[in-house]
Formats: C-alpha cells, sequence, structure tokens
C-alpha cells in the first residue's frame, strides 16, 4: 500500500495504473474511519482492480461554529485499517495543496442540494461539491463509493457527475449500523455510554414513522410524531424528520405514500453538556 500526500505522486501512481488497463475505484473519507467506512472498501473491491481512499477534513464544508477543530482525526489507525484490507494507495493531502492562497473557484449544485440539509448548514453541499470535484479530477477513477447515510450528499454527487459529464460510476453503498440500529459515524466517537444509549434511539423512532406511513397515516402525522417522539426520548432538537422521493427529493404529492420513499431526519443528541448532530435515514 502507497500513501502519497502530493498531486505529483498521486497522478504519477495512477497513470500508471491506467496504463496497464486496471479500474480505479474511489472512496473518498474524512478520515476517523470505522465499520462503515471499511465496508465501502469491501464494496469498492467488487469494482476495480485498484481502489484509492482519500483522507481529508474538508474545511469548506464546515461552517463557523462547526466541529472542524475537534473532527476526530486518526490518520496513523487509518492507515493500518486501510492496509489491513488490501487498499493500493491512500491520498492524504494537505489543505494548503487543495486550496492555495489564490483559490477563487467554487462548485454549486441546485435541485436536490437544496433544502433538508442546506436549511441548516447553507454552504455544506457548496463544500462537498467543490472537494469532490476537485479529488475526481485528481484522482481521475472509473467508479467512486459513497454511503447512503448522507443520503442528500450521494442525491447531490450524482447529480453533479451527471450534470458536468464526469465519466465516472457513483455507488451508493448500505448504511452500516451497530447491533442496535444506530448508523455508524464517525461523530458517534464523541458520545459517552449514555449519549450512545440515547442515540440509539433515532433509528428506531424512524422506522416507526414508516411503518406508520406504510399502513396508510398520512406523512404530516407520521413525521410530527416523530419529532415528538424524539423530543419525548431526550433530544435536544430535531432539525427535520422528511419524507421524500427516492431519487428527486422532492415532497411527496398528496401526503400519502403512492411509491416507493425515503424518510431523512436530523436531530440533536445531547452529550455530556453538549450536543452531537445525528443524521440517519429509511428506505419506505
Amino acid at each position: 500500500m502507497k500513501i502519497v500526500r502530493t498531486e505529483r505522486d498521486l497522478r504519477n501512481t495512477v497513470w500508471g495504473w491506467r496504463g496497464s488497463g486496471d479500474r480505479m475505484v474511489f472512496v473518498p473519507t474524512m478520515g476517523a474511519l470505522h465499520e462503515g467506512h471499511l465496508s465501502l472498501v469491501r464494496l469498492a473491491k467488487k469494482y476495480g482492480e485498484r481502489v484509492v481512499v482519500s483522507i481529508f477534513v474538508n474545511p469548506t464544508q464546515f461552517a463557523p461554529g462547526e466541529d472542524l477543530d475537534a473532527y476526530p482525526r486518526t490518520e496513523v489507525e487509518d492507515s493500518r485499517l486501510l492496509e489491513a484490507e488490501g487498499v493500493d494507495l491512500i491520498y492524504i493531502p494537505d489543505p494548503q495543496t487543495m486550496y492555495d492562497v489564490h483559490h477563487a473557484t467554487s462548485v454549486t449544485v441546485g435541485g436536490v442540494a437544496k433544502g433538508l440539509e442546506t436549511d441548516y448548514r447553507p454552504t455544506f453541499f457548496d463544500g462537498v461539491a467543490l472537494v469532490v470535484t476537485k479529488l475526481f479530477n485528481r484522482v481521475q477513477p472509473d467508479t467512486a463509493i459513497f454511503g447512503e447515510k448522507d443520503y442528500q450528499q450521494l442525491a447531490t454527487i450524482r447529480r453533479l457527475v451527471e450534470d458536468l459529464d464526469m465519466p465516472i460510476k457513483i455507488i451508493g453503498a448500505p448504511i452500516a449500523r451497530d447491533e442496535h440500529g444506530l448508523a455508524l459515524s464517525s461523530r458517534n466517537a464523541y458520545f459517552d455510554e449514555d449519549g450512545l444509549t440515547l442515540a440509539r434511539n433515532l433509528n428506531v423512532i424512524m422506522k416507526k414513522c414508516a411503518a406508520d406511513m406504510r399502513e396508510g397515516q398520512h406523512v404530516d402525522k407520521a413525521t410530527d410524531a416523530a419529532k415528538q417522539a424524539l423530543l419525548d426520548v431526550g433530544f435536544s432538537s430535531v432539525d427535520y424528520v422528511e419524507v421524500r422521493s427516492p431519487n428527486s427529493l422532492t415532497v411527496l404529492e398528496g401526503g400519502y405514500l403512492n411509491g416507493p420513499a425515503r424518510v431523512l431526519v436530523a436531530a440533536h443528541c445531547p452529550n455530556q453538556g453538549n450536543s452531537v448532530r445525528l443524521i440517519d435515514n429509511f428506505a419506505v
């Protein structure tokens, strides 16, 4: 396994692979790897001969006051885990090489990237779209793997790739969960045992919301009940519980299920005097 930090070293390696006819599969991450990330790597190995993983805590997707500085950074352990999974190359760029002092370009995606997350984090998907575009240009993969836990992000990247004619296949990987159903996330490392116990209510309430709608309950009634249930068990606030069409993320017409849909949730879970923002989603 190679670890490279410069664009030049990255290109020298991936161009050599491409010249040999190897298909490249890319898994972008922000590090602090867990079993969910490793499941993406295992899936990636099914789509090509070479797997590239990036580790980069992207500053452009953090708003002022968010946890950029506190976000866990575990490069040594991440590298050990990736080597054990048979990854071919880890790309760990320096922030100054990603965004130099003259950087002046932005990337904005409309449609699926508007609403939900951007109602609370207005610049988030601009930062995601920018860094993903830059990483795709540098790695030039045939396929890229993204987790379905960040469902709106996955939809945004698919829109980006299609609109900009990028010759990259985007694969959505199923959400990895712990034995209690909590979606795996690097931010779960913030929790103490009490916070973790509380957080595990999120997926239970989300699935109850989905079941209620399948039984014919109006979307508004089901989502309102889910929001109240989260507050009742101890969540400090709920940003949204929404039901959207699975591809366009548009609001369902008529207020009742008439086909496949997705429940999307974002809520704040208290922990040691602070709050951890959790997101999750569930297919209906």
